[in-house]
Parts: structure tokens; sequence; C-alpha cells
């Protein structure tokens, strides 16, 4: 008996097999799809959205506690002379951001203006690439605030013409 390509490709699109088992268990079954398809729910090898889903489910859940695992090795430091003034891990600063978004809106700034570092570290003291960043930041902002801390008030020099 003669099996056609797209019977094959139909039990291939349902049953994780190979051209060759798909032809093998449609000749078996003299062409008719749905006994190989029982032939190969038997054996274990039909695709399920179920376990489509729970592959996802697992990947996701993989991703999320290798996400939270890295936060938690991953700290924010900010300091001022050597004396750290904040020092928190990353999933606990994300999660404060998210439910209070004021808090870094308005500290990020005012630590940078008040010459505080600010730094992203991992566990084991080694800088992160952002820090490159973050320290090119500072500097423009510090350069910008002692220039207009050191610039005199003209109003001052003026003399009283009365």
């Amino acid at each position: 008996m003669s099996v056609s390509l797209e019977k094959i490709d139909l039990l291939r699109s349902r049953v994780n097999i190979s051209y060759e088992e798909a032809k093998a268990a449609l000749e078996k079954t003299n062409g008719d799809l749905v006994e190989a398809l029982i032939y190969f729910e038997k054996e274990n090898k039909t695709k399920t959205d179920f376990k489509k889903s729970s592959d996802f489910t697992s990947d996701a859940t993989s991703f999320v506690k290798n996400l939270i695992n890295k936060g938690n090795n991953t700290r924010l430091i900010i300091r001022k002379k050597d004396k750290d003034v904040l020092n928190l891990s990353m999933t606990v600063s994300v999660v404060a951001s998210i439910f209070a978004p004021y808090i870094p809106l308005v500290g990020l700034p005012v630590a940078v203006i008040t010459k505080h570092k600010i730094r992203i570290e991992k566990s084991n003291g080694e800088d992160m690439d952002i820090n490159k960043v973050i320290d090119k930041v500072s500097e423009k902002v510090s350069s910008t605030v002692d220039s207009i801390v050191k610039q005199p008030d003209k109003t001052e020099n003026k003399e009283d013409v009365n």
C-alpha cells in the first residue's frame, strides 16, 4: 500500500516521530490516520498542549529564580567618604522601586548632587560595567555643582550708585 506525503506530514505534526516511523505506522494501519495516532499514543509519543505549557512554566520559573538569584548576589551601594550609607541587594532595590518609585526618583539625584558614590557590585566585590556610566554622570554633575557653588554672586559686587 502506498502512503501519501500529506498523511505522513499530518501524522508528524501530531506526533513526535520521524518520516520513517510515520510511514511504517500508516502502512501497518492500512493508511488509517486515527489508528496510527492511537498506536503512537500508547507509546507516549504524542504531542500534547499540556507538555508545552508545563515546559513553558518550568522555563519561566527557572528564569525568574535565576533572575532573583542574580539580584540577590548583586548589590546597590551608596557611599560617602568610604562609608556605606546604603547597601541593598538589587532584588530589594527593584521591589522597593516598584512599590515606592519616588524614593529612587528623588534619592538617586540627591545622592549624586551631594557627591555620594553610587556603585553596583557583584557579591565578590567585582564592579559592574554600568559603574563606568554612573561615574561619568557623577563627575559631570559634581563639576556642574562645583561651578555653580564657586560662582560669585554678581549682585554683591555692584556698588551702590545712590
